[in-house]
């Protein structure tokens, strides 16, 4: 039976907690001392926004313990996507000093090796869609620590351990993933059992995002934290807080069918937490669809027989344009109008003052990545 262990937490106790559940559910015979540990962060917005992206205080709880224990081959590890710039991103999300605190590397994965890997697993989207699968070297043969945030998302309708890899197991192109996401999610899960020694995901739910994810959201104070070495039950358990059916999320399901971990929140067993305390936990999320996220699943659905005009749309410098879409509507739009009184209503809470008492640290020195081709 998969274990997951989740605890109640607060803003005084978060980097105690987070060893306590870390210990809880026994990370350290999970994550080998003598293997290399990649920390794959989560950066869903280059710019700050509340259970966006890995906040500060998951990273430090996590590390905390980590170093405490005497693991020394540590990575910490995020990619670029066409809307997100991994640098900024850990500047504006605070990670750089908690790094350099605990002598850990930062390195985007567009600063690495990738090489052609075939699965032995039966892929449901990845050779259709991507023609081979890539892989980062450094990801061989390592074991894998996710940290992902509870939100909800407009294309898989939450996002969690499963999702996070999507980052770190396409290289580029990942947009042409959102075809057939679920089973994306699924085969990456696959291409992850056979390429890593472990699998780990610490999960933040102090601060969630409800609504239009994975950016637009409403923030949501759920002082949780979740931990679990199975990526489908860590993300069933989620999905279960947030109000959602996992059974009825179709990555969580076709991952149980296909043995790749247990979606049934019925046959997992909870730690941390009693049953009576857990089954009351219903934070009632309803996934919405930004504008960009609507457009994007209404373009693809409606050209996708029509080869020339599809291939027009998303495989030629035309999707620059979406590309400049998405940014003005995120970052020009809806970022200053509505994020940012979101953001000040949030700086009120004691996690958001929490928060602010994390340093920035020199803005980074990095070189550009040059021939960055999105289509």
């Amino acid at each position: 039976m998969s274990k997951v262990a989740l605890y109640k937490t607060s803003p005084e106790t978060i980097v105690d907690d987070y060893e306590k559940l870390l210990k809880t559910i026994e990370y350290d015979k999970i994550l080998s001392k003598t293997n290399n540990t990649l920390l794959k962060l989560n950066l869903s917005w280059t710019l700050y926004y509340p259970a966006c992206s890995t906040p500060p205080w998951q990273l430090e709880g996590v590390l905390n313990i980590l170093n405490k224990s005497g693991y020394k081959n540590v990575l910490a590890v995020e990619n670029q996507t066409v809307v997100t710039h991994p640098w900024k991103g850990a500047y504006y999300n605070k990670w750089l000093p908690i790094l350099e605190k605990y002598f850990v590397e930062f390195k985007p994965l567009t600063d690495v090796k990738w090489s052609s890997f075939k699965p032995k697993e039966e892929m449901l989207a990845m050779n259709d869609l991507f023609g081979e699968v890539l892989i980062p070297d450094i990801f061989l043969n390592s074991d894998v620590v996710h940290f992902p945030t509870i939100k909800t998302h407009g294309h898989t309708v939450t996002t969690g351990a499963m999702k996070n890899a999507f980052g770190g197991l396409i290289p580029k192109y990942r947009h042409h993933a959102h075809k057939k996401i679920h089973e994306v999610l699924v085969d990456l899960l696959a291409i992850q059992k056979e390429i890593h020694n472990s699998i780990f995901a610490v999960m933040d739910g102090c601060v969630c995002g409800n609504g239009a994810g994975p950016r637009t959201m409403d923030p949501y104070i759920g002082n949780i934290i979740i931990s679990s070495e199975d990526q489908v039950a860590i993300d069933a358990l989620a999905a279960k807080v947030m109000g959602f059916d996992p059974l009825k999320i179709d990555y969580i399901k076709m991952a149980h069918d296909r043995g790749l971990g247990i979606g049934d929140p019925d046959q997992i067993e909870i730690l941390g937490i009693d049953k009576a305390e857990l089954n009351s936990l219903n934070f009632r999320f309803t996934s919405k669809k930004s504008p960009v996220i609507r457009w994007d699943q209404f373009l693809r659905k409606k050209t996708q027989k029509i080869y020339l005009l599809h291939r027009m749309l998303f495989n030629s410098p035309l999707f620059k344009s979406f590309i400049f879409a998405s940014e003005f509507y995120h970052d020009k739009i809806w970022y200053p109008s509505i994020g940012k009184k979101k953001i000040e209503n949030f700086n009120d809470t004691e996690w958001g003052k929490l928060f602010n008492r994390y340093e920035y640290g020199p803005f980074p020195e990095y070189e550009e990545v040059k021939e960055w081709n999105p289509y």
